[in-house]
């Protein structure tokens, strides 16, 4: 970046767009995965824990039980994690990318190619909260790189606020699928 350029950022000027309101978006695939989950939940492991637990008191002593004490402690956790579920899921906004009309500008489910002021190219994904996964490309729709990048279109240059310092990015190609973007960027 050109020295010139640097001193026109000034960081208070370059800031990350504020989300209003907050939906939980997220893909059909993932909806599906937590309903799968979910379910293995209800209906096989805690009616295996809860067996054991039985099983367990019926030894007597449950001061000094193992199976009793870890059985207890592993149905507190799936509890947790089936109440978990059942708010995200009842907070769901399901959003198909692949449904979507064809557009060059950014929404959520979009797949974007993009370039830093280097000539790096680098490929994201914008998916939920509860689908992230930087390790393939898939980023929060609520993340900062996501928020700049939301409602631009293929063509437009957005300002990055990173540690390193503010990064220009330029968007060359917006596409909609369902699938993993593959190798992320790095900053």
């Amino acid at each position: 970046m050109s020295e010139e350029f640097k001193e026109d950022l000034d960081d208070e000027e370059v800031k990350i767009p504020v989300i209003k309101g907050q939906k939980n978006y997220m893909t059909p695939a993932c909806y599906h995965k937590m309903l799968d989950e979910r379910q293995r939940l209800v209906k096989v492991e805690r009616p295996e824990i809860v067996n054991v637990v039985a099983w367990a008191a019926s030894n007597g002593d449950r001061s000094e039980n193992g199976d009793y004490l870890y059985g207890k402690k592993r149905l507190r956790e799936i509890d947790r994690r089936i109440r978990f579920l059942n708010k995200r899921l009842e907070a769901s906004e399901v959003i198909d990318p692949a449904t979507r009309p064809p557009t060059d500008q950014v929404f959520f489910g979009a797949t974007v190619l993009f370039s830093d002021q280097d000539g790096n190219e680098g490929k994201i994904r914008i998916v939920g909260i509860d689908e992230a996964d930087a390790s393939v490309g898939d980023v929060s729709w609520i993340s900062p790189i996501a928020r700049v990048f939301l409602k631009h279109r293929e063509g437009d240059e957005v300002l990055l606020p990173t540690p390193k310092g503010v990064k220009r990015l330029d968007i060359l190609e917006v596409t909609y699928t369902a699938e993993p973007p593959g190798k992320p960027h790095n900053f």
